[in-house]
């Protein structure tokens, strides 16, 4: 009973707990509701506040922009409008300036129709007179040819032909001026005809006599000859003076210098080195000089055996010694001894037909060009040099006036002198001698005779001397003498312009009249 009673009190405080707690949770649960509610009043208050005042700002805001926007756009339509006045403006300005040059032109056209009119009535006016003109004309020229008995075609024919002939005889006269001119003038005008032809054919001529080709076997060969780093061609080039090129040639070496010894030595001593087979600088050293060594006495030899053949006696070591080296010179393709042993021949046979000391001329004859082999090179021409050297070895006085005397640089005064001269002139112009096959001097010829005959009046073409002169003969009754001073200048001019030739070709026309009648 006890626990009963204490289990009912308990559950008695217990659901009084419970209905005080609810009751003041309610309490609770209702201030919690009046205040938030109050809360939100406020917050909504404050929102509402802080909304009127953004769209204040913005409305201000608004108004800006807009009063802006609307500065701009009355700042544009005031550019604008400017733009369309200034616009407008020079319209009326080129609208007036065109209205008056509308005006100017009409004005102008005006002014041309009277002109053109004007011109009208002067052009009629013109052609009235010119047709009294003519009239009186045709009626002077009536009475002219009833006068003079010709008619007017016939005088005009007449007239023309007289002035042709005046024309032609003053252009003869002028041409035989400047001809006259010219002969005054020849000495410096054959002296730019040298240097020019000396600039078109002297490369050519130095490349041909300055170069030697030496052949080899294979390649190997010629890397031989080169040596490591190139030590076997450098010391052959200083032992020898000769330049020596190795290119991609095939199975050849070049080799290049003005002095033919030395070409002929650099020669021989890479022969013996190749055939030898041992290449090194000091073996080529002692080569060249054995080789230097033979190349003296074979020229000693030569030079000995030469006068020996022409029977030529008491002649100068030195100068045979000279004589010798002629066999490595050449002169325009042609080789210096035989040259020099040809012309020795010419000028003996010379001699001996006129009665002349043929063995004089002959020694004159062998010692003409010995001026172009001595070791040095002084700035003298070849035939003052070889005389200086005849005088210094004690050689005839007549010999040493021949040697200076064959390219007229000095004076002549032995008999012998001319004959050295023109034999010389025949060795070297005779075909094939320098440069120059038959075939190619044969054609050469007739094409200087061709070239004479295409002119009128002209009969007969002669080209001697081998070609050094070309003689046209002309046909009296269609030439005249001035005409042949023409004639002759016409076509040297041609043959300078249309052919190659060495030296100079000297142009003769021949003009002869005969008179033929038989007694009876």
């Amino acid at each position: 009973m006890e626990i009963l009673g204490i289990t009912g009190c308990v559950l008695a405080s217990l659901i009084v707990g419970i209905a005080i707690g609810r009751y003041l949770l309610r309490n609770l649960l209702k201030q919690q509701e009046v205040a938030a509610q109050s809360k939100a009043k406020k917050i909504l208050k404050d929102a509402e506040s802080q909304a009127e005042i953004m769209k204040k700002d913005r409305l201000l805001e608004a108004k800006e922009k807009f009063l802006q926007l609307k500065a701009e756009h009355e700042q544009q339509v005031n550019a604008r409008n400017n733009e369309v006045n200034q616009r407008e403006n020079g319209i009326k300005q080129k609208e007036q300036s065109l209205n008056q040059k509308l005006e100017n032109a009409n004005r102008k056209e005006q002014e041309l129709d009277n002109q053109r009119n004007n011109l009208e009535k002067q052009t009629a006016l013109a052609l009235k007179k010119q047709e009294e003109v003519d009239v009186l004309k045709q009626q002077h020229v009536k009475q002219l040819e009833t006068i003079a008995g010709l008619s007017a075609e016939e005088a005009k024919n007449q007239l023309v032909e007289n002035m042709k002939s005046e024309a032609r005889s003053q252009a003869l006269m002028q041409v035989k001026d400047i001809v006259d001119e010219a002969k005054l003038t020849a000495s410096k005008e054959a002296k730019k005809v040298v240097i020019q032809t000396i600039q078109r054919t002297a490369a050519e001529a130095a490349i041909e006599n300055s170069v030697s080709i030496f052949h080899i076997d294979n390649d190997e060969i010629k890397g031989r000859v080169i040596g490591r780093e190139g030590r076997n061609i450098r010391a052959l080039e200083a032992a020898t003076g000769i330049e020596i090129i190795v290119d991609d040639t095939p199975e050849a070496i070049i080799l290049s210098g003005f002095d033919p010894v030395r070409r002929e030595i650099a020669r021989l001593a890479l022969h013996r080195l190749v055939t030898d087979g041992r290449i090194h600088p000091a073996r080529i050293e002692e080569v060249v000089a054995k080789t230097k060594k033979q190349i003296e006495d074979e020229i000693v030899e030569i030079g000995e055996r030469t006068v020996i053949d022409l029977g030529i006696h008491g002649l100068h070591p030195e100068l045979i010694r000279m004589v010798g080296r002629m066999r490595y010179r050449s002169s325009y393709g042609q080789n210096l001894l035989h040259h020099s042993r040809e012309v020795a021949n010419f000028c003996a046979t010379m001699a001996a037909e006129l009665g002349l000391n043929a063995k004089l001329a002959k020694r004159a004859g062998l010692l003409h060009d010995i001026g172009k082999v001595p070791d040095d090179n002084p700035e003298l021409p070849h035939a003052i040099l070889g005389m200086q050297l005849a005088e210094k070895y004690k050689e005839h006085p007549e010999v040493c006036n021949a040697i200076g005397a064959h390219h007229d640089e000095i004076e002549m005064t032995s008999m012998i002198s001319p004959i050295i001269q023109a034999c010389d002139s025949i060795s070297g112009a005779r075909p094939g001698a320098r440069r120059e096959v038959v075939e190619s001097y044969i054609k050469r010829l007739k094409e200087l005779e061709e070239l004479a005959l295409s002119y009128p009046g002209v009969e007969k073409t002669f080209a001697i001397q081998a070609g050094r002169e070309l003689r046209v003969v002309v046909e009296s009754e269609r030439v005249t003498d001035q005409q042949a001073e023409l004639l002759a200048a016409d076509i040297s001019n041609r043959i300078q312009t249309e052919m190659t030739y060495p030296g100079q070709i000297k142009v003769t026309v021949i003009r002869e009249t005969r008179s033929v009648a038989f007694a009876k």
